[in-house]
């Protein structure tokens, strides 16, 4: 008697390629269930065969510093340059030369569940993990772009593992003896797209915390940004603690609601 849809579809799970011998056995199975399930499973070894070759493209700089003999690679990566509130959060990640974890990219590009199942599969893999946090004190007092640098300066030293080469998203440090800034380096290098995702979800989470903490500008849901629901909670309860001033329109708020 054939196997039920169901006991087919649970036993497709655990097939990796279209030779295997029960895969095989499901093309010879006439019923349009089995048919469907095929089809399937075809989309998604198609699917996988993509991210592994993204995988490979995102390993180009980090090849590439390995064939000259660098050793210790970082990541560096900031998020939290635009939001009203909250600080700039950057992370430093050292991946080993074969990383395999799939769907690595801009954490702009992924969704929430995606970013939180990667950040522990990267916790997982990663030799070394840094974070750097600048508040908005440090933001107001030295400019977002200033503290951004600083921010991704303290990740890289708070790693355990010292870089002889760090890639950069977008700004060039002068902190590591050598290092290379990519423009959208995030969706270019698999160190720095990592480096993103530790960033963000760690920033978040800090986000939701203070949305507990000063409820009635949305923070759990925009993360500090300038939603229409922030902007409604700042012209009616005025600035929080950890609204940046010198950034528009808080700065205006601010200095309405002081005088």
């Amino acid at each position: 008697m054939a196997e039920k849809i169901a006991i087919i579809k649970e036993r497709l799970k655990s097939v990796t390629s279209e030779s295997d011998p029960f895969f095989q056995s499901c093309l010879l199975d006439e019923r349009k269930g089995v048919a469907k399930l095929v089809s399937s499973f075809r989309r998604e070894q198609m699917k996988k065969e993509a991210l592994l070759t993204q995988l490979e493209d995102m390993k180009y700089y980090e090849k590439e510093a390995r064939a000259k003999g660098f050793k210790v690679i970082a990541g560096v990566d900031e998020v939290g340059r635009g939001p009203l509130a909250g600080p700039v959060v950057a992370a430093a990640v050292i991946l080993p030369a074969d990383f395999d974890v799939i769907g690595v990219n801009d954490s702009k590009q992924l969704n929430e569940a995606k970013r939180e199942q990667l950040f522990e599969d990267i916790l997982a893999k990663a030799l070394a993990i840094g974070i750097g946090v600048k508040s908005h004190e440090i933001i107001d007092a030295v400019n977002i772009y200033e503290a951004t640098k600083l921010a991704m300066v303290d990740a890289i030293d708070s790693l355990g593992l010292v870089p002889d080469f760090c890639l950069i998203d977008a700004m060039p440090l002068n902190h590591c003896k050598h290092e290379l800034s990519l423009i959208k380096g995030d969706s270019k290098s698999v160190s720095i797209a990592a480096a993103s995702i530790i960033a963000k979800v760690t920033r978040d989470r800090m986000m939701v915390a203070f949305d507990s903490e000063f409820p009635g500008y949305g923070f759990v849901n925009n993360m500090g940004y300038g939603t229409k629901v922030h902007l409604e909670g700042l012209a009616k309860q005025g600035v929080c603690p950890i609204h940046r001033l010198t950034f528009a329109p808080v700065k205006n708020i601010f200095l309405a609601h002081k005088g």
